[in-house]
């Protein structure tokens, strides 16, 4: 749909800051995704008016500015792996397997010698010499921390935490580049209070590459739906699929949800950093 309206309003040359600020809204506040279903609910008659108001405004003034540039900046486009080189005096930006370089308009890291995932508004471009650059219009970390490995996962487990949360299928959940990013949502009140969220590999022989998100809301699990990003880097994953011959396995993600135990399976592509 999206695609849809932002070519539309190309043509006709309407200003988009209204538009995109209309859709983010919609996609953020009035649909509720729930993982594995297709789910919807939706406040339909406000979004339905809101299209066709503004269908019916761009259609009498097809002559507005067009600032399509200046609004897409204002949202993010890629989750990306910000790779620290020297220290973090310079930086690689990867976006993909096939797309990855170093910025054209930062040179130092800002996050240091730490490697980390980001949420981000980047352009790609090309050097003098046909090689890839990453134009960087912001970016934003995502709390990033490594997958544990327990001893005794089944006697260990719960002291990490079982509280519920819910997976949000969409922009944000992803496996790529060693890391497992989860766009998740969770009923809080105090948004200051801390809170642990966790992913344990807890590994057998019949389920070897089996990960349990683990969630401590410490005591504070009611209340408004609040959503963030959390990215786990899956070195243990790596170290048991290398051992196993594998470049290529499928992980089983379990957790608890509020519509009760879920789990899915993701394709992940092994990391090889001696390459």
């Amino acid at each position: 749909m999206i695609l849809f309206l932002k070519t539309y309003f190309n043509h006709t040359k309407c200003n988009l800051s209204r538009i995109y600020a209309f859709i983010w809204r919609v996609l953020k506040d009035k649909v509720k995704f729930k993982f594995n279903t297709i789910s919807r609910t939706m406040k339909t008659s406000k979004i339905f008016l809101g299209l066709i108001s503004i269908f019916t405004v761009c259609s009498l003034f097809t002559s507005c500015d067009n600032d399509t540039n200046d609004n897409i900046k204002r949202f993010p486009n890629a989750i990306v792996t910000i790779k620290p080189i020297n220290g973090g005096e310079s930086f690689n930006v990867w976006v993909s397997e096939k797309v990855q370089g170093p910025p054209s308009n930062l040179t130092k890291s800002p996050y240091g010698n730490k490697e980390v995932r980001a949420i981000a508004n980047i352009k790609e471009e090309k050097d003098a010499k046909g090689k890839t650059k990453i134009y960087i219009n912001w970016m934003d970390s995502i709390r990033t921390k490594q997958a544990i490995a327990l001893k005794n996962p089944e006697l260990e487990l719960k002291k990490y935490g079982e509280d519920r949360l819910e997976i949000i299928n969409g922009f944000g959940t992803v496996v790529e580049d060693g890391y497992l990013t989860l766009r998740f949502s969770t009923a809080m009140r105090d948004l200051k209070l801390k809170r642990d969220l966790n992913l344990i590999v807890q590994h057998s022989e019949k389920e070897p590459y089996k990960l349990v998100l683990a969630y401590n809301a410490h005591g504070d699990n009611r209340g408004r739906m609040a959503s963030s990003l959390i990215a786990f880097r899956l070195s243990e994953i790596d170290k048991i699929a290398k051992k196993n011959g594998k470049k290529e396995v499928t992980l089983q993600l379990h957790w608890k949800s509020y519509q009760g135990d879920k789990h899915v399976s993701f394709k992940y592509h092994v990391r090889d950093d001696s390459k």
